[in-house]
């Protein structure tokens, strides 16, 4: 039994010892934090709310600084002529964003223009997107829209304010704007306030954005392990 735990503990450090060695890249990387743990790397050291974490760890290696973070490696810039640099020098370089499960499934195996790898195939839809949705043509004739939509505010806020002065959230009133001229636009309807045609499916709408959002803008350390990480 003592010999079945020695050979166990051994073959654990030779594991840790290999895995660490196999683990440090060959290129010359920005300074990072020296210990990196197997198959983890540097998850261990980010702490909510990670802003301040990378902060913490910028002040002590430098505005320009690396972390292994499961499989992948991650620089962290935080120098405004170092940011700069990589939009402008390096744009195209720069440009793919890491592979996750959240956005395989959000956005048809990575396929949108917001998602998909910098190629040819992004070149075409960032050529179409331009033609057929941003152009001053397409957005001149949903121009009625955005007329009632600003109309339908000033109703609301005149009748918030019809007996005297009242205070008001402008924030979730833009927000509820801009998304129903949205949702108008590609869908012909209205999602958000009162006045929708279909209140179950607009609560529907509503709660599956809200969740789309929760998974998109938050941080999964199990998109950094590969053990969680399936490739269609």
């Amino acid at each position: 039994m003592e010999n079945l735990m020695l050979y166990l503990c051994l073959s654990l450090i030779t594991f840790i010892s290999v895995s660490t060695f196999l683990g440090r890249p060959s290129i010359n990387l920005p300074p990072s934090p020296p210990f990196s743990l197997p198959i983890i790397g540097h998850l261990y050291l980010l702490k909510r709310p990670i802003h301040q974490t990378l902060q913490k760890l910028s002040k002590k290696y430098g505005h320009v600084f690396s972390l292994r973070l499961g499989s992948q490696l991650v620089v962290v810039v935080s120098s405004p002529s170092a940011v700069k640099e990589c939009f402008t020098v390096n744009d195209v370089i720069l440009a793919n964003r890491p592979l996750s499960n959240i956005t395989k499934h959000l956005t048809y195996n990575n396929t949108i223009f917001s998602a998909s790898p910098y190629g040819d195939y992004w070149r075409d839809l960032r050529r179409i997107s331009i033609i057929e949705i941003f152009s001053a043509t397409r957005l001149n004739m949903f121009l009625e829209i955005r007329k009632d939509e600003i109309k339908h505010l000033l109703g609301k806020l005149c009748g918030i304010s019809s007996d005297g002065f009242a205070r008001v959230e402008m924030g979730s009133l833009f927000s509820e704007l801009s998304s129903n001229i949205v949702m108008r636009m590609v869908m012909g309807k209205r999602f958000y306030g009162e006045d929708v045609m279909d209140v179950e499916q607009a609560r529907e709408f509503r709660d599956i954005v809200k969740q789309v959002m929760e998974n998109c803008g938050t941080y999964n350390s199990r998109s950094f392990i590969p053990l969680f990480m399936r490739r269609g």
